[in-house]
């Protein structure tokens, strides 16, 4: 199943209405070319101008929304859970990134200690080891 664009959704709408987009572009504010550049995706609108267009249009704001910023989606609907992500997943991650680790300089011996944190409880994501591994590296210096 292709995914719809925003573009064609306001397209479409605006083609069932019997509108041109120099009437939308009236009735929200703006110019036709700008309507244009919407229903072509070579834009994305305003939260202020999706509103509008949802209003003129009879559209659902949050479908709108979604549509030129998807990346809300995971922000709105993944906001009645929590973003936990697999214990063991999050070690996997961490531990194949090895642009990290040479950056880092992560030993092999700090990896295995690394490796046991894990065991202890949920690590919700990858960068939360580095955390684990400065804790680690700063309780290891002596003091001056």
């Amino acid at each position: 199943m292709r995914t719809r664009t925003l573009g064609e959704v306001l397209r479409k709408a605006r083609v069932s209405l019997g509108i041109t987009q120099c009437e939308v572009g009236r009735l929200t504010g703006v110019k036709t070319s700008h309507i244009a550049y919407l229903e072509n995706g070579r834009r994305r609108p305003s939260l202020r101008l999706l509103r509008k267009l949802a209003d003129v249009l009879g559209l659902g704001r949050r479908d709108l929304l979604f549509l030129s910023h998807p990346e809300v989606r995971d922000l709105i609907i993944g906001a009645d859970k929590p973003a936990r992500e697999n214990p063991v997943d999050s070690w996997e991650r961490f531990a194949s990134n090895v642009a990290l680790h040479r950056r880092y300089e992560v030993t092999a011996a700090e990896l295995r200690v690394l490796s046991r944190v894990k065991l202890l409880g949920h690590v919700s994501c990858p960068s939360h080891f580095m955390f684990v591994l400065n804790a680690i590296r700063q309780a290891s210096v002596p003091p001056d």
